[in-house]
């Protein structure tokens, strides 16, 4: 039977993200043979692109990965998402899933001028690395793709005053455990199409407070850049390995 337009459209950009996946496992060393791995899933559409294209991973035996994604729920933050559908979609893509609970105390003391969405992704990591070392995983994995890891590079540079973003790889500190970001490579437009051709689910209830945020601003802006130069994704991330040091205040 002969495919459609819209099924070979389909195909040669899920065939695109793949390829874009693997380049930067090998560019990056994110996958080796025996990782077992742990997504987090928020239920986005970049977690749930992670969720499909390492579980794909799985059926590849070279390297051999095993993956599992843990949705981690913040009880006191208004967002909401259909744990029955994740927990399918996981299951159809070849991932165990599994599910957590955290809060957060917004009043305690360490946490005055905090933010929503600091608090927020700060319980939810702390969540996850429990995760990660209950079920004896090695790796993280994130959906982070390229968009993200530049927004976060103007955010500090803009905010926090240093040069630094969200890297492909990291190995923590405190624990034997690396954070991983596979779609580093992948624009947010390409994964945002992808979801809407092949029907990914929107979260039930959105954050409440994710349209009133740093990055959501600095997301703005890069529309802004993109009017001055085109290709401003492409600059700021080869200039991200241009660091020209004699020529920076020392």
């Amino acid at each position: 039977m002969e495919k459609s337009p819209e099924q070979i459209a389909r195909e040669k950009l899920h065939h695109s993200l793949q390829r874009k996946m693997r380049q930067a496992s090998m560019q990056y060393g994110l996958l080796q043979d025996g990782d077992r791995i742990l997504i987090g899933l928020s239920g986005g559409k970049d977690s749930l692109a992670l969720v499909e294209l390492l579980g794909e991973q799985t059926q590849i035996y070279v390297p051999h990965i095993e993956v599992l994604a843990v949705h981690v729920s913040v009880e006191n933050i208004g967002y909401q998402s259909d744990l029955d559908y994740l927990e399918q979609f996981c299951t159809q893509h070849h991932v165990r899933f599994v599910h957590r609970v955290t809060h957060y105390e917004e009043q305690a003391p360490s946490h005055q001028n905090k933010t929503h969405c600091f608090l927020c992704a700060h319980y939810r990591r702390k969540a996850l690395l429990a995760a990660a070392k209950e079920l004896n995983c090695n790796k993280i994995a994130f959906g982070h793709h390229r968009d993200d890891i530049l927004q976060t590079l103007l955010m500090n540079m803009i905010y926090d005053g240093n040069i630094s973003t969200m890297p492909p790889r990291l190995q923590l500190d405190k624990m034997p455990i690396q954070i991983i970001r596979p779609l580093c490579l992948i624009d947010e437009k390409d994964l945002a199409q992808y979801a809407q051709m092949v029907g990914y689910r929107q979260q039930v209830k959105q954050c409440p407070f994710e349209h009133d945020s740093s990055r959501t601003r600095v997301c703005d802006l890069f529309k802004e850049l993109e009017q001055l130069n085109p290709n401003v994704r492409d600059s700021l991330w080869a200039a991200m390995n241009n660091i020209k040091n004699q020529y920076l205040i020392n």
